[in-house]
């Protein structure tokens, strides 16, 4: 299969290798000629390609031209800057892809789609996302972009917090103080479940619907992290403890029931 990954970055990187060690032709976007040389080391054809609310920067039509399957792996951005419009960026790109005529695209989205509450609401696909932050209604504004077009299926693939080697936010978080939500459920999620939840997105020809994809465990935040923190030596942040906490819980039963999808790689 000729498969284009827009975005290799920490996970699209990784995804790029697993799928070349299974014989697949691959090309990979980059935002830094930096990343050229370790792109093409893995065996990916590296493209820079930059997308913009004013249009795509790089050669979108030859990164398109003859692929089968489009992951789309862009972090919006929004958290650092806000005034981003990631919508407007990614409607530039759809009619680069119609006109290519690929046949199925996977969008990596984010569980940031639901609201945290006090009571700790349980989500699935079928629950409604937050209308309240800007974060949310972009993400959902740019899944609802690739669910609704009919010329080409999408699947939509929703991560939890993305943990991996060298990667875990305790590492930010060890030493903090004041750190708030202290009973939150955790929702995390293995880079190496990621890979697999999206190897097997990639076998469902005819989608068009949204999946889940956290580790069905769920400690509070101050439990887990300080327990992380400790089992590596790090120093255990400080939790604030004066408000109530706000948080949800993700529910992945619908990839594991449909798809019989089992996770291989624990949150502990």
């Amino acid at each position: 299969m000729k498969i284009s990954i827009l975005g290799c970055g920490w996970l699209g990187m990784e995804l790029g290798k697993r799928l070349r060690k299974e014989n697949h032709e691959v090309r990979g976007s980059v935002t830094s000629m930096e990343k050229f040389a370790e792109v093409r080391a893995a065996g990916i054809v590296p493209y820079s390609i930059k997308l913009f609310e004013k249009g795509i920067q790089g050669d979108i039509r030859s990164f398109l031209s003859g692929t089968d399957l489009l992951i789309v792996d862009v972090p919006p951005g929004l958290r650092k800057n806000p005034d981003i419009n990631f919508v407007k960026k990614i409607k530039n790109l759809i009619p680069y892809i119609e006109k290519s005529h690929l046949q199925k695209v996977i969008f990596t989205s984010s569980t940031s789609v639901y609201k945290d509450t006090e009571d700790f609401t349980t989500y699935d696909e079928n629950s409604n996302t937050d209308n309240s932050k800007n974060v949310s209604v972009q993400l959902r504004n740019v899944e609802l972009l690739f669910l609704n077009n009919e010329n080409f299926n999408a699947s939509i693939i929703r991560f939890g917090g993305l943990i991996g080697e060298k990667r875990h936010p305790v590492n930010h978080l060890s030493g903090k103080t004041g750190v708030k939500n202290p009973e939150a459920p955790i929702n995390l999620v293995h880079q190496e479940d990621c890979i697999q939840a999206i190897f097997t997105l990639m076998k469902k020809d005819k989608d068009n619907s949204v999946w889940n994809l956290v580790y069905p465990d769920h400690p509070a935040k101050k439990e887990y992290y300080s327990k992380i923190a400790t089992d590596r030596g790090l120093e255990v942040p400080q939790f604030d403890i004066s408000e109530s906490s706000k948080g949800k819980k993700i529910s992945s039963e619908k990839l594991r029931k449909e798809l019989d999808f089992k996770f291989s790689k624990a949150i502990w």
